[in-house]
């Protein structure tokens, strides 16, 4: 039996809670990684603790796969992934874009799904059938839009700079074709697409809580989510999401020529 409605809601209430009061409030920020910049905040912790509670309360035997925390019973056929606060250069930045996914994996597979900004207030769940929206526009099953061609395309990503080499010249291409392209949206630039208001999204070097709430958010409104050799995303890499089958194949094109 998958999760319900109002499970997820407790899951992201129980994040919101701890995310929302530091947001924009002057938090202290720990750099994860030498060499380089990988900030984490104490937002982000105490949510995936949060979060980690309720699910352990109503599902003791499942495993549990996080960003901040150790993971545990990644071998059972019941995983929940993690990521309480996917862009957080933009959450330390005062920026809306950032927000929290929660994935659920059966057998490997994602089935369900959530993206959820407390800011503004919008939230996208993927429920094992369909993506619905909550927020300030009402309530809605969502479906993504078909442009009809790459050239017609409005492209989002993270940021350009993350790419390297080769990676980073087929990214490129595809950015030359498309009508509009826009960068540093994070998680949100996947709601987008499942709510049609962009059609495509391209990035690399993500983690499995990177995409495990995002696939089936895309997937369920009709979207299309692969890494770029055109496998499963369930673990991350390099990954593509569009919402046509024909946007999808253009790029693919491109990113493997």
């Amino acid at each position: 039996m998958l999760p319900d409605r109002a499970f997820f809601d407790r899951l992201a209430d129980a994040a919101s809670a701890e995310t929302l009061p530091r947001f924009r409030a002057g938090i202290d920020v720990v750099n994860k990684q030498a060499g380089g910049f990988d900030p984490v905040t104490e937002g982000d912790r105490a949510a995936e603790t949060a979060i980690r509670a309720v699910i352990a309360e109503a599902y003791p035997d499942h495993g549990i796969l996080g960003e901040e925390h150790d993971n545990v019973g990644l071998d059972r056929d019941n995983v929940w992934v993690i990521d309480p606060i996917d862009g957080t250069r933009a959450f330390i930045s005062g920026l809306p874009t950032w927000g929290t996914l929660i994935g659920f994996y059966q057998k490997g597979r994602a089935t369900c799904g959530l993206i959820d900004q407390p800011f503004t207030g919008e939230r996208y769940l993927a429920d094992g059938e369909r993506t619905l929206y909550r927020g300030p526009g009402g309530e809605r099953t969502l479906r993504v839009r078909d442009c009809g061609d790459l050239a017609d395309a409005t492209l989002f990503t993270t940021s350009p700079h993350l790419f390297r080499g080769t990676e980073a010249e087929r990214y490129r291409e595809v950015e030359s074709r498309v009508r509009l392209f826009r960068y540093g949206v994070d998680c949100y630039a996947y709601a987008l697409l499942a709510a049609g208001h962009i059609d495509l999204v391209i990035e690399n070097g993500l983690k499995p809580y990177d995409v495990g709430g995002v696939i089936p958010v895309v997937e369920q409104a009709g979207g299309i989510m692969t890494s770029w050799d055109g496998g499963r995303p369930e673990m991350g890499g390099s990954i593509i999401a569009a919402g046509s089958r024909a946007v999808h194949e253009q790029a693919m094109r491109l990113l493997n020529p």
